[in-house]
């Protein structure tokens, strides 16, 4: 039995921000249902490339789509039309939750709020992740999480100080807040399951992106610090951290407590450096980090990085720098069971990462991701009850 096993979702979700949290939830076992607008023809992630499968049906034939969306059903429901609040409705007196990743004023104009469905199922959660809240000035701006990485400060703290403002190299913003979604989506599963009452709960692409400042925005709204882009990539106060260069490419090596200093300063062959006054705790380093980083990339610069590699292994915290292709291919990943295959048609496999949440037990066994509308039929059958008369009444009338 998987952790959610027994947890069902409704998801009006696009893009990646929540398709990206539910991912998590059905990789935990929860039945996650995509809410589709058949007009629209669905999630508009289903045609972002360039890169696509040879499915049959082109409508998850996206890499990108089957990043963020397999081991869930698709259902195409058009809820400008007539009757398909009534469906809507029927759909959710059985599930527990209801998620949404919609521009901030449009879940209230569409009723898939808890104080409009909460009549038809009192204990459904109804999980909203807008780009800046559902109220307030911004409710009705639209935002995406590159936008969110200029404003909170992402794209100033990135970068070498001579270069220009640089976003994160991956939407860290949708991540961050998907998985939020997916926290606060089941602590408000346990809290229904306590009391019989669900709730609206909510986070935001810009109010994650802030958040996670952390220990920067401390800094500056108590002790007036504005950190600025470092050399190096490195660490704001901590040395060394940071890249180093070796003979044929780049490693970073972190010495976050002192007893890595202490080992590093032997591996690479300086043991003197353990007593030079210039170096002998944080504080000494960080006021000498120019003329540390300096001495000890003289000395990384004279190995490969597979010398490095050998020498450091397991005794301080460091890692070679590697593009996409060399991080897959590397043999701690390739040797393990962190990549898998996924069948998309009779004929065609394609690989895909696990979910990095492990446990003891059975196992989640990928299925690709839906194609648009997949499922309708069959869930508007088995969860609301509609005989095979009534499914054709609204595709004809296209509610679905």
């Amino acid at each position: 039995m998987l952790p959610l096993d027994g947890v069902r979702i409704l998801s009006f979700e696009q893009f990646g921000a929540a398709p990206f949290g539910t991912l998590f939830l059905a990789n935990l076992g929860a039945e996650v249902i995509k809410v589709e607008n058949p007009a629209h023809k669905g999630d508009v992630s289903r045609s972002i490339g360039p890169y696509f499968l040879n499915g049959d049906d082109p409508s998850n034939n996206s890499l990108y789509f089957q990043s963020v969306n397999h081991n869930k059903s698709s259902l195409t429901l058009d809820l400008s039309k007539d009757g398909a609040q009534t469906v809507l409705h029927d759909l959710l007196r059985t599930c527990d939750a209801l998620a949404t990743n919609l521009r901030g004023d449009v879940a209230g104009k569409l009723g898939l709020t808890y104080r409009e469905l909460g009549k038809f199922n009192p204990k459904l959660v109804c999980a909203h992740i807008t780009a800046y809240g559902r109220s307030g000035p911004r409710s009705s701006w639209p935002g995406y999480d590159y936008i969110m990485q200029a404003e909170a400060g992402y794209f100033h703290l990135t970068g070498d100080p001579d270069s220009p403002p640089t976003r994160f190299g991956l939407s860290i913003v949708d991540y961050m807040t998907g998985m939020g979604l997916a926290l606060a989506l089941t602590s408000a599963l346990i809290g229904a399951r306590q009391t019989g009452k669900g709730r609206d709960i909510d986070v935001n692409l810009f109010d994650m992106a802030l958040y996670n400042l952390g220990y920067v925005a401390l800094w500056q709204m108590n002790a007036g610090h504005n950190q600025q882009r470092v050399p190096r990539s490195a660490h704001p106060s901590v040395t060394p951290c940071q890249l180093f260069k070796t003979r044929d490419g780049w490693i970073y090596i972190n010495c976050s407590k002192e007893k890595f200093w202490q080992i590093l300063c032997d591996k690479v062959g300086k043991p003197e450096w353990k007593s030079d006054p210039r170096f002998l705790t944080f504080k000494d380093r960080f006021e000498n980090r120019q003329l540390l980083n300096d001495l000890l990339e003289d000395v990384t610069q004279q190995r490969n990085t597979d010398d490095w590699i050998q020498a450091f292994e397991a005794r301080i915290p460091f890692a070679p720098i590697l593009d996409v292709e060399s991080a897959l291919t590397n043999p701690f990943v390739a040797n393990s069971d962190r990549i898998t295959t996924i069948k998309h048609s009779d004929d065609e496999v394609f690989k895909a990462l696990r979910c990095p949440i492990r446990f003891e037990g059975e196992q989640t066994e990928l299925q690709t991701a839906p194609a648009l509308g997949q499922h309708t039929d069959d869930l508007l059958r088995e969860l609301a009850g509609y005989d095979d008369s009534r499914i054709e009444n609204l595709r004809q009338r296209k509610v679905i």
